[in-house]
């Protein structure tokens, strides 16, 4: 993995990525929901400390840019080979040239102000047939908190999500994730309106509440869910 260039006047406001890292069902949920998307040339927008890079690693790819604007969490982004290379800065400083076949913000666009702006700058990024993942927190009425003390500007619906997509994309597909954990929220929100959680309650709720949503999302037919996953693909004929 490259070095980490030097710190821009950015600081990531949240501490929650090393608590998260341990939910290690909800990482291999979401992942089973994105791997048919994710392959040839990656691009990772807000990697962080490079956990969820650590949960996609084993995909097949051709090389993976790990892109964070704040250099302290970069610089926490373990080697992981020559594949791998780690970049400090947004989607604002990528060359015009670069080009991508996946482009994932994974719990990211829900931090980005002008979120529509920064998807129309992925779609430039985009190699034709290439995909933009989104993953994010869902429902606005579930914002707490916690939500404002690492940095969230909104939660998104389906709707949400779709109104920001940049025209040039074909939705793939744009469904909720984590029934169980919704329900749970909505019924207690004890979790969510501390300024942050419990590795106990973390743990519980990956433990517990997630092996349930894998059952009962289906079921549901993904109408339902603490989080939301959209997949939309550039169209093949696009420049």
């Amino acid at each position: 993995m490259s070095r980490a260039t030097e710190t821009p006047a950015f600081k990531y406001v949240g501490g929650e990525l090393e608590l998260f890292e341990k939910a290690v069902n909800w990482k291999r949920y979401w992942r089973n929901g994105i791997q048919p998307y994710v392959g040839g040339d990656v691009l990772e927008v807000g990697a962080g400390i490079g956990a969820n890079t650590r949960t996609l690693s084993d995909l097949p790819h051709r090389s993976w840019t790990c892109l964070e604007p704040d250099g302290t969490l970069a610089a926490q982004i373990p080697p992981m080979g020559p594949r791998y290379s780690t970049r400090v800065g947004t989607t604002k400083e990528l060359a015009t040239h670069e080009r991508f076949d996946s482009i994932l913000y994974i719990d990211v666009l829900e931090h980005i102000e002008d979120d529509r702006g920064e998807l129309i700058r992925a779609v430039r990024q985009l190699k034709a047939g290439g995909y933009v993942i989104v993953l994010s927190p869902a429902h606005q009425f579930l914002y707490t908190p916690f939500d404002r003390a690492i940095g969230h500007f909104r939660r998104y619906s389906r709707a949400m999500l779709r109104a920001v997509a940049p025209p040039e994309l074909r939705e793939v597909k744009v469904v909720y994730m984590d029934s169980a954990g919704m329900l749970a929220s909505a019924a207690n929100r004890l979790v969510l309106n501390q300024s942050m959680p419990k590795e106990s309650q973390i743990l519980a709720w990956d433990r517990i509440m997630i092996p349930v949503s894998r059952r009962l999302d289906p079921l549901l037919l993904n109408r339902v869910g603490k989080s939301v996953l959209g997949v939309w693909q550039r169209g093949a004929l696009i420049g």
